[in-house]
């Protein structure tokens, strides 16, 4: 089973992850940020791994360290879970469509992590969360996951829709970039023999 639990305490968040790659994509998150929480719920969902998430933050300062944080610590748990990525496809890219929205998402998980995003999100709000912090999560996540993420909104006008269709397009890139490589099931995905 290629699952993971990490736990990042430190004086601003307390936070566990648990994951497991090859679920069925079961959720159970609680952060405090109820947006937030849907988002994560659409990534299990669409990449079909099965996520419990518990974030205590200083919700009263700002929603920003527990939406970092969450990101950093589901991104340790992911390169945790793939071990040394034997047999994964790797690659992964969607073009997700939502309503006025449309994102593209390609990502790499080649353990050099670097994020392009462009969202253009068009409203600083959506309820009270702050849509700045969707880039803060996709850096974390990708940082701390060594993943090379590109996001781009090409269509879109409600922030709702537009941040959803970016969750939900990294979901569906991650879940085949995290797929079994039936050709190649037991070799590293690289010419250099590791990631």
């Amino acid at each position: 089973m290629r699952s993971a639990k990490i736990t990042r305490s430190t004086a601003e968040t307390n936070i566990s992850v648990e994951i497991n790659l090859d679920g069925s994509g079961v959720y159970d998150n609680q952060t405090g940020v109820g947006f937030f929480d849907h988002m994560l719920d659409q990534l299990a969902r669409h990449a079909l791994i099965d996520m419990k998430i518990r974030a205590k933050g200083d919700l009263h300062i700002d929603d920003h360290h527990t939406v970092e944080d969450t990101g950093i610590a589901l991104g340790q748990a992911l390169a945790e879970a793939l071990g040394d990525k034997r047999g994964i496809r790797r690659y992964g890219e969607c073009h997700l469509a939502m309503d006025d929205a449309q994102v593209r998402c390609a990502l790499d998980l080649s353990a050099r992590p670097f994020l392009i995003c462009n969202l253009d999100i068009p409203t600083q709000k959506i309820g009270a969360f702050d849509t700045e912090l969707v880039r803060e999560f996709f850096q974390a996540f990708s940082t701390h996951g060594g993943i090379t993420l590109h996001i781009d909104r090409l269509h879109g006008f409600n922030s709702h829709h537009i941040v959803e269709a970016a969750f939900k397009a990294v979901a569906r890139a991650l879940r085949d970039a995290l797929e079994t490589d039936p050709r190649k099931s037991d070799a590293i995905p690289s010419t250099k023999g590791t990631l």
